[in-house]
């Protein structure tokens, strides 16, 4: 329930009285009535309003840009609000200002008298033009002024070579669609260009001028030159917004495809880390791809930048995979050449500081060829080897066959009464010629197995170190190209970062 007060009360009945009590039509003054009735009396819309028909009409054009709305860098069309601003001096639109009263100015709509038909050239509004027909301002002189606002939408030929760090000058092009400069000659109101007192700033552009030129262009159907004015609206992309979503982001990335090289193969997550990582890369490449237009003329920037960081993420999936084969690889399925022994396990560890548990590299070890250690090697083992162990226990060969020789030097003959023959069975009284010979042959074995099994650990081994010294070079090659890529390209911005 409302409650209405009594002074309310008669407040409301006072309005209610005074808005009834409106004419239905507004009504003019006998004066404008009369001057309007004078003017239009014989005056035709059709008209060029000048003195002289072989004189040109001047008309003396400006525009205030008010709002850039967006630039649709993928249609590569520019939205803008403007508005334009055109004078000129009609003859026949002239009265005497004491005759009507001292009427300086009368609001006539543009239908109703003749107006120049200046369209924007490089229009891509379905409409063409896109302006509002506001009323014409007309003064006692013949003057004219008319101000049409409008939301225009102009064709922008975008450069995206430096995008993000891009600026663009997009044009608007005026001029008279029919009269030639022999009829209605354009002018500029102002030298400096457009007005951009009232402009209202954007959060992705800033801007930087509005110069305009004048220029008189002929073409193939007339003689006489079109005359065409044409604003430039110069246009500098602010970078914060794609530094922290797309820049930073790809730095990130980029740093986890480096990190990638310090997990161990044996964890199983070197290969899905470095997919993953291509992947996201993939994803931020193709936002960066949606807003940019479809050209072949120049790559942009921060594409450039992109498909470094994915060939350099590519390239250490590929890394990966030589090392996680390095790593897994054994004995009895790979011989290691020489040159990756010469260069894995001396010279790249011996650069980078790395060693083994007990294996110290040094220029020493190097200057060694791996021949000589081999064939020291290969003689170390014969000197160890060259009896057995039971037959260095026993003090004896390990065949156990006298000849012929050892039984004539001792002066021993078959089937005589002298003493027979030792053998190795004097030395063993528990063990017969045949067990004895059976035990040497097994531990020939046995020590021959772990012979082999040693060498295949210390082979396997060298695999895994080989692996280890790859992981390391492309830590640091890669960690070096990252930061050469990313300093490299910002820096060949043309300004600064976050201006």
């Amino acid at each position: 329930m409302i409650i209405i007060s009594q002074a309310d009360g008669r407040t409301f009945f006072t309005l209610f009285v005074v808005v009834f009590s409106l004419p239905k039509e507004s009504l003019q003054g006998p004066n404008e009535r009369r001057l309007l009735s004078d003017l239009f009396d014989r005056y035709n819309s059709l008209e060029r309003p000048v003195a002289n028909e072989s004189s040109p009409l001047v008309l003396n054009f400006g525009l205030t840009l008010m709002q850039i709305i967006d630039l649709d860098e993928k249609n590569q069309i520019l939205i803008t609000n403007t508005w334009l601003n055109l004078e000129w001096n009609d003859v026949n639109l002239s009265w005497n200002e004491s005759d009507y009263g001292n009427m300086t100015n009368l609001r006539i709509p543009p239908h109703r008298i003749w107006k120049p038909d200046v369209l924007m050239y490089n229009s891509a509004d379905e409409k063409f033009d896109g302006t509002y027909p506001t009323n014409v301002v007309v003064k006692s002189d013949g003057n004219c002024s008319y101000i049409p606002p409008g939301i225009f939408k102009s064709t922008c030929k975008i450069d995206i070579t430096w995008f993000p760090f891009d600026e663009q000058k997009c044009e608007m092009k005026f001029g008279s669609w029919t009269y030639d400069g022999a009829q209605l000659d354009l002018q500029l109101i102002s030298e400096d260009g457009g007005d951009i007192s009232g402009f209202v700033k954007n959060g992705e552009w800033d801007l930087k001028g509005l110069p305009a030129t004048r220029t008189a262009q002929y073409y193939d159907c007339c003689p006489s030159p079109y005359v065409d004015i044409t604003f430039v609206i110069h246009i500098q992309r602010r970078t914060l917004y794609y530094f922290s979503n797309l820049i930073i982001p790809c730095v990130l990335i980029a740093s986890m495809a480096v990190l990638g090289f310090t997990l161990p193969p044996d964890s199983g997550e070197k290969l899905s880390l470095g997919v993953t990582i291509l992947l996201s890369l993939t994803l931020f490449l193709n936002m960066v791809a949606e807003t940019m237009p479809e050209t072949s003329d120049a790559v942009p920037l921060l594409g450039t930048y992109f498909n470094c960081i994915m060939f350099m993420v590519a390239s250490s999936v590929v890394s990966t995979v030589l090392v996680l084969n390095y790593h897994h690889r054994a004995a009895d399925t790979h011989e290691m050449p020489e040159w990756i022994r010469v260069l894995l396990l001396q010279w790249l560890p011996w650069l980078l500081r790395m060693s083994r548990p007990n294996d110290r590299i040094t220029l020493m070890t190097i200057a060694a060829s791996a021949q000589t250690r081999d064939e020291m090697r290969e003689l170390e083992m014969k000197d160890m080897c060259s009896q057995s162990l039971m037959a260095n226990v026993l003090d004896m060969d390990d065949d156990l066959r006298p000849t012929a020789g050892q039984y004539a030097t001792q002066g021993y003959r078959f089937g005589g009464s002298q003493h027979r023959a030792p053998f190795a069975g004097d030395h063993c009284p528990f063990l017969g010629r045949r067990e004895v010979s059976q035990i040497l042959k097994e531990i020939r074995i046995i020590t021959k197995k772990l012979r082999e099994d040693k060498d295949d650990l210390v082979l396997t081994n060298e695999w895994k170190f080989a692996a280890m010294v790859m992981d390391r070079v492309c830590l640091i090659v890669f960690t070096l190209f990252t930061i050469v890529a990313t300093i490299g390209v910002l820096c060949s911005a043309p300004r600064p970062l976050l201006s």
